[in-house]
């Protein structure tokens, strides 16, 4: 019970009329089967077309045995021997026409630029991949690709999609090898690429506006290209845009300057983080001048985090243990360090602190650090007091 793909003569063909022919269950939900329909189901790595019929909405069209194409629908079908009026959501269809023929002119780009033939492609709702046969593609090759890509696009192609007979698919050099037997459907574009496919397509390369590599992973031995294009390539080129934008209001600067504001910034911030690091090494020092000269440090100290393991770190270069905290108004901040040869188990007195006052953090013998939940009134007192 084979449908007539009406999508077979007119790619463009939004709007028709059928008959019902069945119904079924696809998935818990009703279905229907249609003797012709204009909705793709999906398959080849192109998702299914979704729309109406009889203004009821279709939630997915899928492929069964015997090319019967199965509509699954959103409540229950018209009645067997109706004739409905199908719509398709031309926006998304657009959109898959787009994907499909942007996918085989960048695979045919990358197979020419790149040596790289296509394994698979998947055209995903957020994601479009081609799997190529190449481990680690330098990105001059990619960007050679993807310019022959958009060359081809500015040439605007003409798209065509036929069922030659033997006689001239012998003669045709397909890219990649027909994955049936018989009634091979060849999908051209220009003479630059010629390729085996089923699926839907625009009817000139312009009507991609753009084919753009987003990103290209190892993946299974091969290299998998990430891109956009059509409409969708084109919200994601204007999002990246406003933001650039936005990042040059910031900066006071125009956006093509934004790279080099962000490098100057990062600069910036390195040498401000020396010249800080260099500062608290100082004030540590400051501060264990002030501190008993011999033994372990048990002391309690107005300091940040870093600071605290800055002059903890200090003391035991100098043989010294440190067990310190910073305290404030709702806990205290703790650092407990080791030095060489002690006998102190970090650790397991961070385990007694948190017991007895609450708190998160943790470590091990020779290092811990964390923070109490309880104000603290006597540091070295509550030390001492559990061993």
């Amino acid at each position: 019970m084979s449908t007539r793909r009406l999508y077979h003569d007119d790619a463009m063909l939004r709007r028709f009329d059928a008959t019902v022919i069945a119904h079924i269950t696809q998935a818990g939900k009703p279905a229907v089967i249609l003797d012709a329909t204009a909705f793709y189901p999906e398959a080849g790595g192109q998702l299914g077309d979704r729309g109406t019929l009889d203004g009821i909405e279709v939630l997915d069209t899928q492929e069964a045995d015997g090319g019967t194409i199965i509509h699954v629908l959103a409540a229950d079908a018209p009645a067997i021997g109706t004739t409905i009026t199908g719509e398709l959501d031309w926006a998304r269809r657009r959109q898959h026409m787009a994907q499909h023929t942007g996918q085989h002119l960048l695979s045919g780009a990358l197979l020419e630029r790149a040596a790289a033939p296509t394994a698979s492609a998947r055209l995903g709702e957020t994601t479009l991949t081609i799997d190529v046969q190449r481990d680690r593609i330098p990105e001059a090759e990619l960007a050679a690709a993807e310019a022959l890509a958009n060359d081809l696009i500015d040439d605007d192609l003409a798209v065509r999609a036929w069922f030659p007979d033997a006689g001239e698919l012998a003669a045709i050099k397909l890219r990649r090898d027909p994955k049936v037997d018989a009634d091979i459907r060849v999908v051209a574009i220009g003479d630059f690429d010629f390729s085996p496919c089923g699926g839907t397509h625009c009817v000139r390369t312009s009507q991609l506006g753009a084919v753009r590599i987003t990103g290209a992973e190892r993946y299974k031995g091969m290299t998998r290209v990430t891109f956009t294009a059509a409409r969708r390539g084109r919200s994601g080129l204007f999002s990246h845009d406003q933001v650039l934008r936005a990042l040059g209001t910031q900066f006071s600067c125009a956006p093509t300057d934004v790279p080099a504001a962000i490098d100057k910034l990062r600069r910036d911030t390195e040498a401000q983080r020396t010249e800080m690091t260099a500062l608290r090494g100082q004030l540590a020092n400051a501060i264990i001048a002030t501190l008993p000269g011999d033994g372990p440090v048990i002391a309690s100290i107005p300091a940040d985090p870093e600071l605290l393991r800055s002059i903890g770190a200090k003391l035991v270069s100098a043989g010294r243990d440190a067990l310190l905290c910073a305290p404030d108004d709702t806990g205290a901040a703790v650092v407990l360090f080791r030095a060489a040869g002690s006998t102190v188990d970090c650790g397991a007195l961070w385990k007694q602190l948190a017991a007895k006052l609450g708190g998160r953090g943790g470590g091990r013998a020779d290092r811990a650090e964390g923070r109490l939940a309880a104000p603290i009134v006597d540091w070295p007192a509550l030390v001492s007091s559990l061993g």
